[in-house]
């Protein structure tokens, strides 16, 4: 359920919320003051091109309380229509500025996915990042854990006895939605967050792009010659035709405005 409470614009059919990454977190902390879970998505644009061609990943989606622009192509487009989203708010950002806000008033984090020893090392890092973090715990689930009832049953029993405030889930898209699409209901004071490969950046087992490269939208262009035999396909075949297509839209709908 899209919220009603902040500013939102909608791009190619699709309500993001019109914040900052600093309103983002104080909206989060302030409703886990009041015992109020939710659901935080963070759309790149490889979200955007399955929120476009996907109604089913659309649909799950909508389900998020926010809808937060990562990927900087979003950011461009929305001032391309005239709706300027203010800044980019990237879930690889928000596991370190929330996480500090959690810690300073007293809420407690659980990381779930990720490899193993990243997600392990993960919490030893933001520990040593955060003296008062309270860290309730964190479990990498096996590879394919998504089939296997037993393991949806354990994740659901780690989560439900360590009573956790924020959970990060870094287990790609779309697992992660649909693991949390299951798991809120069971925690209504939880906070949820898709987070990706974020674990890998904070535990040093994948390199970030430097900052300057975040600034003007090449952080894809970093992580693909890391792994260009698992990105090519998703950056170059999708992403790069698909950024002119959302550019081209924005353009479109930015000239039907001033037409009227």
């Amino acid at each position: 359920m899209m919220n009603s409470e902040l500013p939102n614009i909608d791009l190619l059919n699709v309500s993001i919320n019109q914040i900052t990454e600093s309103q983002c977190i104080e909206y989060i902390i302030e409703k886990l003051h009041r015992h109020i879970g939710g659901w935080v998505i963070t759309p790149n644009l490889d979200h955007m091109y399955r929120l476009h061609h996907s109604l089913e990943f659309k649909e799950l989606c909508c389900e998020a309380n926010l809808i937060v622009a990562d990927g900087m192509p979003l950011v461009w487009a929305s001032k391309l229509q005239g709706t300027p989203l203010p800044e980019r708010v990237a879930g690889s950002n928000l596991i370190n500025s929330l996480t500090e806000s959690a810690a300073t008033n007293g809420f407690s984090i659980y990381l779930l996915g990720g490899e193993e020893d990243a997600c392990e090392k993960s919490a030893n890092v933001l520990n040593q990042r955060h003296s008062d973090l309270k860290i309730a715990g964190f479990y990498s689930p096996p590879f394919g854990f998504e089939k296997d009832q037993i393991q949806i049953e354990k994740i659901k029993t780690l989560l439900t006895d360590s009573h956790p405030d924020i959970v990060y889930v870094a287990l790609g898209s779309p697992k992660q939605e649909l693991l949390i699409k299951e798991l809120k209901s069971l925690m209504p004071n939880t906070w949820f967050l898709g987070i990706g490969i974020s674990l890998s950046f904070i535990s040093g087992h994948v390199r970030r792009a430097p900052a300057w490269m975040q600034r003007i939208g090449l952080e894809w262009l970093h992580r693909l010659v890391q792994e260009p035999g698992r990105l090519a396909k998703r950056y170059l075949m999708h992403g790069v035709p698909f950024v002119f297509y959302l550019m081209y839209q924005s353009i479109k709908k930015r000239l039907k405005l001033c037409n009227k």
